[in-house]
């Protein structure tokens, strides 16, 4: 995404008799070409200078990773900091409390994500990892940035919205309805100018845009010369989407999934269980065959290899030689991984030092990105 854009600019009208509907539809197709085309051109920067660039992302400590994460989101984030790219991993405690009455066992949760994290290979020595509620400086950036957006854009935002429909239809509570403006504080305090996100996410990342602009023309800068935030690019990732071992979407809450601290003989239990199909003949074929389609997906990602290749060789051997092969491939490439987990989680200490210490880095840069927050807005008393 080059371009600066309101989200709110248009909106149709009900004559517009289809009209509207096929504009937005242009626009948005018109939207990510360039985002598409930018975020290729941002790998090629990175190749080149990995130094200009900060990203930021993180999870909600919900409940243990799963295979999901992993090749989804996490392994990314690895290849990224190899790459030389400063990183931000933020542990976003507080956004678990946008949507449900309690925080359930918090703290376990928080320091299980961070095992995760440093099993999978995230470096704490190269990439910052930190939790919400350790940084006062970011969550007060909450209320001039709200002053900055409108009840209407927020009821509209597509963030918002996709957050309220996973509720079930309870009464939306102020933090969710201002959780877009939470999350462009969580981009805009360490000024990350790159997140990672697939492509149904991007309209998610202008909020943090959008605001990054109106500070500026509102309030002004601390540094003539410069604004107090960049505005945030989307670096496209394709986002491995993987189902869980019932069929349906790969989720926590659904216990079809296969967490990153499972040990063997458990991971071999659950995909015993998984759902296959009536034919033996194993093809990797998703439109058609979604559940068999999956299994071999999650080999040829344990194993790096083709998917097509994989299905071959296993030919006519059925759901039974599927799941064999799935089974070894996932728990020969994760023993690693689960070996380094349980060596971390039997240190608590060590965690504890570790997110200690990506804590009073955010805490560093929030304070000195709040400083120049308040001299733009003429709040130095």
């Amino acid at each position: 995404m080059t371009t600066q854009t309101d989200p709110t600019a248009y909106e149709p009208s009900a004559e517009d008799d289809g009209v509207g509907d096929a504009l937005a539809a242009s626009t948005t197709d018109a939207s990510l070409a360039r985002t598409i085309a930018r975020s290729q051109e941002i790998e090629r920067e990175i190749d080149q200078d990995p130094g200009k660039f900060r990203v930021l992302t993180g999870d909600r400590p919900t409940g243990n990773l799963h295979l999901g994460h992993y090749f989804g989101t996490l392994r990314n984030r690895v290849l990224l900091q190899q790459r030389g790219v400063e990183t931000f991993i933020l542990i976003a405690d507080y956004q678990v409390i946008a949507d449900r009455d309690g925080v359930g066992p918090i703290r376990e949760r928080v320091y299980s994500l961070l095992a995760d994290y440093l099993a999978a290979g995230l470096d704490p020595e190269k990439t910052t990892i930190f939790t919400h509620s350790s940084v006062p400086a970011l969550n007060q950036l909450m209320l001039p940035f709200l002053s900055l957006v409108t009840d209407s854009e927020l009821r509209r935002n597509p963030t918002v919205k996709a957050e309220f429909e996973a509720t079930g239809g309870r009464p939306m509570s102020g933090l969710l309805l201002t959780y877009p403006v939470h999350q462009a504080a969580d981009i805009l305090f360490c000024k990350a100018n790159l997140v990672p996100v697939g492509k149904d996410q991007v309209p998610h990342l202008e909020q943090a845009r959008v605001i990054a602009r109106r500070f500026d023309e509102r309030y002004g800068r601390a540094d003539a010369s410069t604004p107090v935030f960049p505005a945030p690019e989307p670096l496209l990732s394709e986002a491995t989407n993987l189902l869980g071992t019932d069929g349906t979407k790969m989720s926590k809450s659904k216990g079809n999934t296969i967490e990153l601290g499972m040990d063997a003989d458990t991971t071999a239990k659950v995909l015993k269980k998984a759902v296959t199909d009536a034919d033996r003949n194993i093809t990797y074929d998703p439109a058609n065959r979604p559940e068999v389609s999956n299994l071999v997906l999650l080999a040829a990602l344990a194993s790096d290899r083709d998917p097509h290749e994989i299905a071959a060789e296993i030919g006519d051997g059925g759901g039974g030689t599927l799941k064999k092969v799935v089974t070894e491939a996932i728990n020969e490439h994760f023993a690693p991984i689960r070996a380094r987990r349980a060596e971390l989680s039997s240190d608590p200490a060590y965690l504890e030092q570790i997110l200690a210490r990506g804590n009073a880095r955010a805490n560093e840069i929030a304070n000195a990105t709040l400083d120049e927050v308040r001299t733009a807005m003429q709040m130095t008393y």
